[in-house]
Order: structure tokens, then sequence, then C-alpha cells
């Protein structure tokens, strides 16, 4: 389990195929805490740490992964969001998210309001659904406020911190977006169905 909030962003220095794709993580984390199987959320998708360096983790990333992410449009030298597991104890600052990504959005608009930049995203239809005014999503492994939702559209505001801290700084129209729907949206449409 994550919080959503990003504690590092680290570069993809190698991509290698093995039988599933092999990713090397440059991070700024301290390797030498991180144990082999631990799991780290790299764009909001959970995997599992195979080999570690000074300064780098591996990680597989299977065909069903790359099918579902975006994890298969990374190229060596790209800036990805991470954070470590939560552990009992540690603060929840943004909300439970799982990284286990329900589809990809796409960046439809990116437009400066002041310091602030407002991105609007289209969700899958099958999604669009979960997604509430004021709920939460997580986006490339990004605990986000939803500000507005018109159909499939939704709109997210990024303040200067969440731009500097995260890889929202980089963000284009066009780009495919890691989505995670809110579980207790989830939950709560699934109870609206058997009612």
């Amino acid at each position: 389990m994550f919080t959503g909030i990003i504690t590092d962003t680290g570069k993809v220095r190698q991509l290698t195929q093995l039988g599933d794709l092999r990713a090397r993580i440059g991070t700024a984390y301290q390797t030498a805490g991180i144990e082999i199987g631990a799991s780290i959320a790299c764009d909001g998708v959970c995997l599992t740490v195979v080999a570690l360096g000074d300064d780098w983790f591996d990680a597989d990333v299977s065909a069903e992964t790359l099918s579902k992410t975006n994890l298969g449009k990374w190229a060596e030298g790209k800036r990805i969001n991470l954070e470590r597991a939560l552990k009992v104890g540690d603060e929840l600052g943004g909300h439970i998210v799982s990284g286990h990504v329900d589809g990809l959005a796409e960046v439809v608009a990116v437009t400066d309001e002041g310091d602030s930049t407002r991105v609007k995203l289209r969700a899958p239809k099958d999604l669009a659904r979960f997604i509430a005014p004021k709920g939460s999503v997580a986006l490339n492994g990004t605990s986000l406020t939803v500000n507005e939702v018109d159909g499939q559209d939704f709109g997210i505001n990024f303040i200067p911190h969440t731009k500097q801290v995260t890889t929202w700084g980089d963000v284009s129209v066009g780009d495919p977006i890691n989505l995670e729907i809110d579980t207790l949206a989830r939950y709560v449409a699934r109870l609206a169905e058997t009612a």
C-alpha cells in the first residue's frame, strides 16, 4: 500500500528485455535500507525490487503490466515518480493507493493559471463513473484531488510545490497517464449496483 505522496523522482537508467522487461531506476533513496523483494511504486505501478546498487534498484516489468500501464513508453533518461511502501505508523498524507493501475487517462489540455497549472484529462469510459469532483485519484502515482468532472473529462490543479517534487512539471498534451481510481469509490459503486 502507498499514500500517493511522491518521495523521490527517479530516472530510468537502463531497460533490458529478458523474459520480462528489466528496468534499472536511479534513485536518491538510501538503497542500503531497501530489501530485495520490497515494493516501490514507480509512476504509480507497484514493482518489486529484484536487485540493488548504491543509487539504483532493478525491477522486472511483466507483459501484463506493460499492456495496462504507460511503462511500455518508458525510455532511458525518463524521470518517474517514486514512493516507498507505507509502513505502520507513517503519516497518511494522501489517500490509500494500491499501486494497481486501473487504466490509462490521456492529457487533453494543459493551461497555466498563475503559478499553478490546470490539467484536463480524459478517462476511459468504464472508469469515468468512479471519478467525482473533490474525490481522490492517483495519477502516475500522485494522490490528487479532482476539481471538476464533465463526462469522461476531469480536471486537476497542480500547485508549484507538486510540479517541483514530482514529474508533473513535465506534463504535455497527449501524455498517457497511469490512473488508479479511489478504492472507496470502487466499493461504493459496487454496493450501489447490488442494492
